[in-house]
């Protein structure tokens, strides 16, 4: 079940949200516990026994942790060891069977094809960190399962984030107040998040899948450049998308989730891109992983180690594909590079900062989207040089209506742009004004418009 479909729409949300109204406060949990396994279990209820598994097996290393403290170090490796297991076999298994039987030049390893669990790199980061926080001392280890349960399978942000750290929340699940504020507040995210996936990210999405189906052997440089717009856009809007109906999600069920994008596509720097991209994966990184590993207090060498080596793990994480680690480390280099003083010569221009980073996270998606690193290349050869292949160049009008410029347009003009510009009081004035509840009604009327036409609707960050 995705946000963006009817049967949530119109049956799953409002039920589940109705009786967390009318209900006393002490049965809330118990409630979204029953109403995340439901919705987890509407598209793989195979699944739901592998996440009660994780569930069963964290809580309890956890109440390890925390009542041997002298053994807390050997429980939070056995939690950590069997988190990281479970999404490698499911994850990563048949990726490094490959690996392991083309450097040996033989099949020495069957390739396994299990099935991928939607969601499971989400759930285990989250188990993860409940484990981390308990064994650092940040948080009490959990008494009761269905606290640690609902943290881990809470339904808004549980397939697609943001990833919650436990000690961010862990109030949250014992106390929390469900006011008319919060709720519309909610309601409010919701729907621009909705907005954003089914109007503007779907429509891009479409016209994106077919240039990249297409062999990149007969894409002319114009083409190119096409789809790698069309797919920056798309990913954002999709991704930004989720992440604001998941926080809206929480908001109407009292819970305050981290906000996970901040108009990356404005930054200057790709270090700035990481702290306005996905915010959550990236401090999940830097709080579990870089700073244990030393973080950039042990000289620049090892500064530079550390951040390829959290880079390498952010293209990994996101799946077993040499172009996702390919894409990581792309980042890796450019961020090392701005460490060693290209950031101080970006600092000089607005426009020369804001043009690099836009075009280097543009080259970067290509890289994130082509089927193999083959396809990346030489469709980066022709955005580079696309004065080479004009004559593959297909008319664009082929692929693009004349509704997807408009939206393109939009797209452009809302990652940041017409928001950054507009006078503060005018926002003000409009936030929670009965204009922009017309507003935000309408955008709900259209949104379940193209869904009950059949539109275009995948969500990408799904498969991760």
């Amino acid at each position: 079940m995705v946000f963006s479909s009817l049967i949530f729409l119109w049956l799953f949300l409002p039920v589940v949200f109705v009786l967390n109204t009318i209900l006393p406060s002490r049965y809330s949990n118990g409630l979204l516990l029953l109403a995340s396994l439901i919705f987890y279990a509407w598209g793989e209820p195979v699944f739901v026994l592998l996440m009660a598994l994780s569930i069963v097996v964290n809580w309890a290393v956890g109440r390890g942790i925390g009542c041997r403290k002298a053994y807390g170090k050997l429980f939070l490796a056995l939690g950590v060891f069997f988190d990281l297991s479970v999404l490698g076999y499911y994850k990563y298994a048949g990726f490094g069977a490959d690996i392991i039987n083309h450097l040996a030049g033989r099949r020495l390893l069957p390739v396994a094809e299990a099935a991928l669990p939607i969601g499971i790199s989400f759930f285990s980061f989250q188990a993860i960190s409940y484990l981390a926080d308990v064994y650092r001392g940040e948080t009490k280890a959990q008494d009761r399962l269905i606290n640690v349960a609902l943290y881990i399978s809470f339904f808004p942000q549980l397939i697609a984030g943001p990833i919650v750290k436990y000690k961010d929340i862990n109030r949250q699940l014992e106390n929390r107040a469900v006011t008319g504020e919060k709720i519309a507040a909610g309601f409010r995210r919701f729907i621009y998040g909705l907005a954003k996936k089914v109007l503007i990210s779907n429509v891009l999405g479409r016209s994106a899948d077919m240039i990249f189906a297409m062999d990149v052997a007969h894409i002319g440089g114009g083409m190119a450049w096409n789809g790698a717009l069309l797919y920056t856009f798309q990913i954002y809007y999709d991704f930004s998308g989720y992440s604001d109906m998941a926080i809206g999600l929480g908001k109407m069920f009292g819970f305050d989730i981290l906000e996970n994008f901040n108009y990356p596509y404005l930054s200057r720097s790709i270090g700035e891109f990481w702290r306005r991209w996905h915010i959550s994966l990236g401090s999940w990184f830097r709080e579990y992983v870089y700073i244990p590993l030393g973080g950039n207090r042990r000289g620049k060498l090892r500064t530079y180690v550390n951040l390829g080596i959290i880079f390498f793990l952010t293209g990994l994480w996101h799946g077993a594909n040499y172009t996702f680690i390919l894409w990581g480390l792309y980042h890796g280099v450019f961020s090392v590079a701005e460490r060693l003083g290209l950031k101080r010569l970006l600092e000089k221009s607005r426009v020369i900062s804001h043009a690099y980073l836009f075009l280097t996270v543009v080259f970067g998606w290509v890289i994130f989207r082509a089927d193999n690193v083959k396809d990346a290349f030489l469709f980066m050869k022709k955005m580079a040089m696309p004065w080479l292949y004009r004559e593959l160049d297909i008319a664009w009008w082929r692929y693009e209506s004349n509704m997807t410029v408009f939206v393109l347009v939009c797209g452009i003009l809302g990652m940041g742009i017409l928001q950054t510009a507009a006078p503060k009081k005018a926002g003000d004035l409009w936030k929670y004004s009965a204009a922009e509840s017309l507003y935000c009604v309408a955008l709900l009327i259209g949104c379940i418009g193209a869904l009950a036409s059949g539109t275009y609707n995948p969500f990408i960050y799904f498969q991760f």
